[in-house]
């Protein structure tokens, strides 16, 4: 079984991962914190500049930041 089946995002809603601008990550953070598979989300949104959505607990700008750094 692939990462993305073990997810905890792939049992709830997936609005709460995809907020309108200027909506709130909490409730996907939230979910994220509990997930096993949180570190190889994270490495999958990065390894493929994912635009869009909170991965490995993630937004976009937090993920953008995180690669500056490791750059």
């Amino acid at each position: 079984m692939g990462w993305q089946e073990r997810a905890l995002c792939a049992q709830t809603d997936p609005e709460a991962f995809f907020p309108e601008k200027g909506g709130s990550t909490r409730e996907a953070k939230r979910v994220c914190t509990g997930c096993e598979v949180r570190s190889e989300c994270l490495e999958y949104a990065l390894e493929n500049d994912e635009r869009f959505g909170i991965w490995g607990g993630l937004s976009e700008r937090e993920r953008r930041k995180l690669k500056k750094r490791v750059v």
